[in-house]
């Protein structure tokens, strides 16, 4: 287990043993609780005391099925305060190979410097100068670096975005077939990597030196029970298998809980022709892929490949959140106008939720009309570009509100809300509300047990309770590198003892059911909390905007109905 310490200062990378400090950690663990043991909490977001950290999950690089998950960490340019943001692809399982359990990038490089960090199969780094990518969006990057290191190479790059050091900007991952369409988009990290003067992070995919297995005849048992589990979930075989994230289109507005206009309604008019059930089967009729395997090890394959009317690929997941944030916040029911913004947002370097919910607001504001695409692409066409509009666009949706003098903007800690109305979900709003992390869509997403009639997403009664549950389960997960689709699938007994003599056995350890989720999940919690507070945040901060409680949403014409003592209940533990 090696950390690598990457001084962008000095310009020198150095190789270390983990200390114990921070043994038996990836992922979220290892980000948060390194971000507040290390990270000055009042520092500038943007300058040299700040640290990026890369970190595999702890089991990434293995052969357990879906553990392909990068946790990216620093504190937010976006919220102020702590900040995981992670994405699939394949640099986290290239990263597990190598032996590599994080990478700290530290300082800063020269104003105007550029720098690639390269990591070889060996696990030999380097800093190589990257003043010719300068600008360059990221898929045209990405195919460039493939062209030199070769297609069995992973990459997480900025784009545009990130070199302007925009709050929305992201980090791009490459997919299986070296494409930049996975993201670790929200909270602004690329804004971060920008700062420190890193353009990417390139990766050898034939690295042969992961960390031993303590029982690898154990591990394999219980990874191919896991697999099994995993493959033949509920969810992921009726819904992500055929038609991805995007299947959630149809449910949420039939549940009165897909936020559009704005979060005025809670029903688009036309969803129909954005569903995912529209999508699967306008790719199949161009030749698309409706079952792409987008990131490495999966066996859900709830990615996609959506291609235009002469066959012509497109972009790469298209997803609920980002056909909610372009199509329904903005009013824009068609599936190229949507499936453009969504390969423009990757290929400039930002986020697809907070940019859209940016948009929608602008629109609500007056400044374009819902439902105007046109309009929507050059906005967004702007934040690459740099124009003065552009750079108020990419510092995301409050500063869009404060620009247009607007009240009505859906964002926690200054990040917008995910594609799921608080007042028609209101479990969803103890979530929003109360992660360290903004108002993020996998920290406690309790989608599941609304569709699955286990709790009633418009009584009070349970909503706490079931956030509280799902955020330690979910901070837990992501110490791992599990997906989401992955993580809720282990939620049964049977899935949760498999998960523990996998764990045990890649560890050597003796885990019970107490440590794994429940002591793990917390121990991260509490770090975040902890930043955030030293950081100045207040109970204050963990609070939905007041339209939430004042402006009952169609067609439930309900507002949010949990008391803010039940809000500051959340993480009584």
């Amino acid at each position: 287990m090696k950390f690598m310490k990457v001084n962008m200062t000095d310009q020198t990378i150095k190789l270390e043993d983990v200390p114990q400090d921070y043994m038996g950690l990836g992922g979220r663990g290892l980000t948060s609780i390194m971000i507040n043991k290390e990270v000055p909490p009042k520092c500038d977001f943007l300058g040299p005391e700040n640290k990026l950290i890369f970190a595999p999950g702890l089991l990434s690089g293995t052969s357990l099925v879906n553990t392909s998950r990068i946790s990216i960490g620093a504190k937010s340019p976006l919220t102020g305060g702590i900040k995981e943001s992670n994405a699939g692809g394949t640099v986290a399982a290239a990263l597990g190979r190598l032996g590599i359990t994080g990478i700290i990038v530290e300082g800063q490089a020269q104003e105007g410097d550029l720098s690639i960090l390269r990591i070889d199969k060996e696990g030999k780094a380097s800093l190589i100068p990257a003043q010719e990518y300068r600008g360059m969006r990221t898929y045209q990057f990405v195919e460039k670096i493939l062209e030199t290191y070769g297609k069995k190479t992973a990459v997480l790059c900025i784009g545009p975005a990130g070199e302007y050091r925009m709050p929305l900007a992201s980090i791009q991952s490459s997919d299986v077939d070296g494409r930049p369409c996975r993201a670790a988009a929200r909270g602004g990290l690329g804004a971060v990597m920008g700062a420190k003067g890193l353009k990417a992070l390139v990766v050898d995919q034939g690295g042969k030196s992961a960390d031993a297995i303590a029982d690898p005849k154990a591990f394999n048992e219980a990874a191919k029970v896991l697999a099994k589990i995993i493959k033949e979930e509920f969810i992921n075989v009726n819904m992500m298998a055929p038609l991805g994230t995007a299947g959630l289109v149809a449910p949420l507005n039939s549940m009165g809980a897909f936020p559009c206009f704005n979060a005025t309604k809670g029903v688009l008019d036309g969803w129909e022709n954005i569903s995912g059930e529209a999508m699967a089967e306008l790719i199949k009729k161009r030749g698309g892929n409706t079952t792409h395997m987008g990131c490495a090890q999966c066996v859900v394959h709830c990615s996609n490949i959506f291609v235009d009317k002469k066959g012509k690929y497109v972009t790469g997941a298209l997803e609920y959140e980002t056909i909610w944030s372009m199509g329904g916040m903005t009013g824009i029911v068609d599936l190229d106008t949507i499936a453009q913004l969504d390969f423009l947002c990757d290929d400039i370097g930002v986020d697809t939720m907070s940019t859209g919910v940016a948009i929608a607001v602008a629109m609500d504001a007056g400044h374009k009309k819902f439902g105007d695409g046109k309009a929507a692409i050059e906005m967004v066409k702007e934040i690459g570009k740099g124009t003065e509009f552009g750079r108020i666009l990419g510092n995301g949706p409050a500063a869009i509100g404060k620009h247009f003098n607007h009240a009505r903007v859906p964002v926690v800690k200054k990040q917008s809300v995910a594609g799921y109305d608080p007042r028609a979900m209101l479990g969803h709003g103890v979530t929003f509300a109360t992660t360290p992390m903004g108002a993020d869509h996998t920290a406690g997403n309790l989608v599941g047990l609304y569709l699955t009639q286990q709790l009633d997403p418009l009584k009070p009664e349970g909503q706490v309770e079931a956030s509280r549950f799902i955020q330690i389960a979910m901070a837990a997960f992501d110490v791992m590198g599990l997906c989401f689709m992955a993580s809720v699938a282990l939620l049964t007994p049977e899935a949760g003892e498999a998960f523990l003599k996998a764990l045990n056995a890649k560890l050597g350890t003796q885990f019970g059911p107490d440590d794994f989720p429940g002591a793990m999940g917390i121990r991260v919690l509490k770090a975040e909390k902890e930043f955030n507070r030293r950081a100045g945040f207040t109970k204050e901060d963990d609070r939905l905007p007041r339209f939430y409680y004042e402006e009952p949403l169609p067609p439930h014409n309900t507002v949010f109905s949990i008391t803010d003592e039940e809000i500051d209940s959340t993480f009584d533990f």
